[in-house]
């Protein structure tokens, strides 16, 4: 209960007149003094000194003594990620985009809910899968959020959010594509490893405010570890722009009132972003080839939004936890 210090009375006194919590309440100095007379260093000494130790408990885990993590390959909590498996000493530079396949097709306003990987995790979905193999019961299935630290179990719960709609999976809801040329709607992640042997880049189309919500690392982690090399919409929310590039995915904006609807787009294309291997500024205009299944050809322009020199740094190093370990070295 809200006591006003001179307005709400706490009762009567002996006398019968109003008693005010001003008048009982200790002045500033009156709790120094009490605070002084209370505590001293022995205190802080005897209940700290130790905190380090941890209880009995903490002190029977067993542990190596070493100044680097060992992974437990058995883990499928805790996982070794793959950002800095075969780390050159020097920068990659600009890496050439040809023939990549849409994976996604999307409309306006995909949140960064609809990227990331969130919820209890499904028996059927490819994360189910991966733990089946496992032998994980789907009881000790836990949430993605749970699992936030096994990258083989997040990547496969990128853009598998039950509620997002791929255009190129017409009357399908959740993590579903079209594998082309066999124009076989597959899960995302099935179609990632048939790309993946096939040595094919990705792209994801998107509409307006693309990746708008809040920032989720692993919607853009999740879109790197998919081999996602461009994402190419209409408009992007700053944030989620930001943290694609950090990954060292290339996000480039429609121009000139193009979209996905009137490029008619539906997945069965290939696209290259023209000449990205001789190198580029930021804010430049890059020209992205579109190559359509009847084999015509339409080259349209695109707005780099990779907008400082920073960013244009982490791009060339493949993303910024790589720019950040050979700035190390």
């Amino acid at each position: 209960m809200h006591f006003d210090l001179y307005k709400d009375s706490l009762g009567k006194n002996s006398e019968g007149k109003d008693i005010y919590l001003k008048d009982i309440w200790p002045t500033n100095k009156e709790i120094e003094n009490t605070l002084r007379s209370s505590l001293n260093t022995e205190m802080f000494v005897n209940r700290y000194s130790n905190v380090t130790k941890g209880p009995e408990q903490w002190q029977k885990i067993k542990t190596d003594k070493s100044s680097i993590y060992k992974w437990d390959e058995g883990s499928t909590y805790v996982k070794k990620p793959p950002f800095f498996d075969n780390l050159s000493d020097e920068p990659e530079g600009f890496k050439d985009i040809k023939d990549a396949r849409p994976l996604l097709i999307l409309g306006d306003m995909i949140t960064t809910d609809h990227i990331s990987p969130a919820g209890s995790i499904q028996k059927e979905s490819s994360a189910g899968e991966y733990f089946m193999k496992h032998q994980i019961l789907p009881k000790d299935y836990n949430s993605y959020g749970s699992r936030r630290g096994n990258h083989e179990v997040m990547v496969r719960g990128t853009f598998a959010n039950i509620r997002i709609k791929n255009e190129m999976a017409p009357g399908t809801e959740g993590g579903f594509t079209k594998l082309h040329p066999e124009g076989k709607v597959v899960p995302i992640y099935d179609a990632v490893v048939e790309y993946k042997k096939r040595g094919t880049d990705l792209v994801v189309i998107g509409g307006k405010e693309y990746g708008t919500g809040s920032s989720r690392d692993w919607a853009a982690k999740g879109t790197k570890l998919l081999g996602i090399k461009v994402v190419i919409a209409e408009s992007f929310e700053r944030i989620h722009r930001s943290n694609l590039i950090g990954m060292g995915i290339l996000p480039l904006q429609f121009i000139k009132d193009m979209n996905r609807s009137n490029l008619k787009l539906i997945g069965s294309e290939l696209i290259s972003v023209l000449n990205v291997d001789k190198g580029f500024n930021p804010g430049s205009e890059l020209e992205v080839e579109i190559k359509y299944a009847d084999l015509t050809i339409k080259k349209v322009k695109t707005l780099c939004r990779i907008d400082t020199k920073n960013e244009l740094e982490y791009y060339k190093n493949g993303g910024i936890l790589q720019y950040v370990l050979r700035n190390m070295i």
